[in-house]
């Protein structure tokens, strides 16, 4: 059994003691505190017109992304009534979850290694940054992830995950997820 006290995550070993090296070294930081660092990885999944046609729905997404984070998922709930969509106030539309810390580390591992490669007909990640070092992905189905059983799954979701880092560009943050091993095209 894991000792929670004294377990870190091999990628957060990793950063420490080769990807900021490499990262002062290519970008001539001053300073150790410049150097960029993830903040936090945020994970969606939105229900949609599913969740309005049946309630569980929601339910089912949360179980979902709380066995994939590895921590309890917030529920979405709608801000106000549309009548057009069927929306009603405080309706339950999608879940999400932040990560930080280990559990930060320990799902960009998961997704690194396990996730992505179960993708199909993977080519790479398109570069999707946002200008300010952050970088946003979908995945179309949410199974790709060990922690699901196929079998008892009764809807695939699409998943949005954003990897919030501390780096000023988008040039940094990108060779900064390279060094974790993030399969960019090329």
């Amino acid at each position: 059994m894991l000792d929670a006290a004294n377990y870190t995550p091999r990628l957060k070993t990793q950063y420490a003691e080769t990807v900021r090296p490499a990262m002062k070294e290519e970008f001539g930081y001053k300073n150790d505190m410049q150097i960029p660092r993830l903040d936090k990885i945020v994970l969606n999944i939105g229900c949609g017109a599913e969740a309005v046609r049946d309630s569980k729905k929601a339910k089912s997404a949360q179980e979902d992304l709380t066995a994939i984070a590895g921590q309890k998922a917030v529920v979405n709930l709608a801000k106000k009534s549309i009548a057009t969509f069927r929306v009603r106030d405080g309706m339950a539309l999608g879940t999400k979850a932040t990560l930080r810390g280990n559990r930060m580390y320990d799902f960009l591992d998961r997704l690194i290694t396990v996730a992505l490669p179960r993708v199909r007909d993977f080519r790479g990640l398109k570069s999707s940054f946002d200008g300010r070092g952050n970088f946003a992905m979908g995945l179309k189905e949410h199974i790709v992830f060990p922690e699901i059983d196929y079998d008892k799954v009764d809807e695939v979701w699409g998943m949005d995950i954003v990897i919030t880092t501390t780096a000023p560009t988008d040039a940094e943050a990108k060779a900064l997820l390279k060094h974790f091993n993030m399969p960019f095209r090329a």
